[in-house]
């Protein structure tokens, strides 16, 4: 028991000699910063992929930027608020190279006025401006890149993945796109496109950066391969054929009440009142006689 106690002394005693030293609280500093650097590393989460540009293309990129950007957008990107508070152009810090190449690429940029959604068009720039503008916004700050061609090729994807991407669509997106991609109604004046002859490209960048009102569909919540089975799904519910007859747009109820409105019922009136003018004439032509 007293060598227990004597050898626990000297122990505490050498521990309390090395907290004293000068060196001790600098050394537990460095440890601390060691541990923290090592579990951030760990645990946090995946940062975005850039892809470096060569200087000349950031330079291009620059110049077709001060030109059609940054009167919304501002000189560095920076965005342009106004008086109510808004942003007239919102910030394209770390927004990424792919929502440069879909917003652009889609020509919903450069809008022609400001508005509540921005339309897909023809786009204004062609394939090598887009990539300079895209190289120079991304050199901004880091965002999601552009997704290499194997990420949205659905050549080889089998049925197992059709039906899986099916599944997911139906989970993530009907509730504003329609069952069918079709598209549908929005809060406040917005709609969710439709998808019909949207490029796989252009589907993975909006899952990917999430443009306007749009959630961001990160790789930690879709897998590439999770995106790439629904745009197999997509693609797949587009090239087959109308089984049930006339898609009427692929609304569901809506465009099939209208026409059920216009065409059932209404041939029905119509019907009805031409029997009724047919009775009429009849009636008179026998009291005559």
């Amino acid at each position: 028991m007293r060598l227990t106690q004597k050898l626990g002394s000297r122990l505490t005693g050498r521990i309390s000699a090395r907290r004293r030293s000068r060196a001790a609280g600098p050394l537990v500093v460095l440890v601390a910063l060691l541990m923290t650097g090592g579990l951030y590393s760990v645990l946090s989460p995946a940062t975005a992929e850039t892809k470096t540009a060569d200087e000349d293309t950031v330079a291009q990129g620059r110049a077709l930027f001060l030109v059609g950007c940054a009167s919304c957008h501002g000189k560095n990107g920076e965005g342009i608020p106004t008086a109510q508070g808004n942003q007239y152009g919102p910030s394209l810090i770390g927004v990424g190279a792919a929502s440069v190449d879909f917003q652009v690429g889609t020509g919903r940029m450069p809008m022609a006025q400001p508005g509540g959604q921005a339309l897909r068009k023809p786009p204004v720039y062609d394939a090598q401006e887009i990539e300079a503008l895209a190289a120079y916004v991304d050199s901004l700050g880091p965002g999601p890149a552009v997704p290499a061609e194997e990420d949205y090729d659905t050549s080889g994807v089998e049925n197992e993945s059709v039906v899986r991407g099916g599944e997911l669509f139906r989970t993530n997106c009907t509730a504003c796109h329609n069952f069918a991609g079709a598209g549908g109604a929005l809060p406040r004046g917005r709609f969710a496109p439709s998808l019909d002859g949207v490029s796989n490209k252009h589907i993975f960048e909006a899952m990917l950066t999430g443009p306007q009102q749009m959630p961001v569909f990160s790789d930690e919540v879709l897998t590439p391969e999770d995106k790439r089975d629904i745009i197999a799904y997509l693609n797949k519910r587009q090239d087959s054929p109308a089984y049930g007859g006339f898609q009427l747009g692929s609304l569901g109820p809506v465009t099939e009440g209208l026409a059920a409105w216009l065409i059932g019922i209404g041939g029905l009136v119509g019907f009805a009142v031409w029997i009724a003018a047919h009775s009429t004439r009849s009636t008179k032509k026998k009291g005559a006689a």
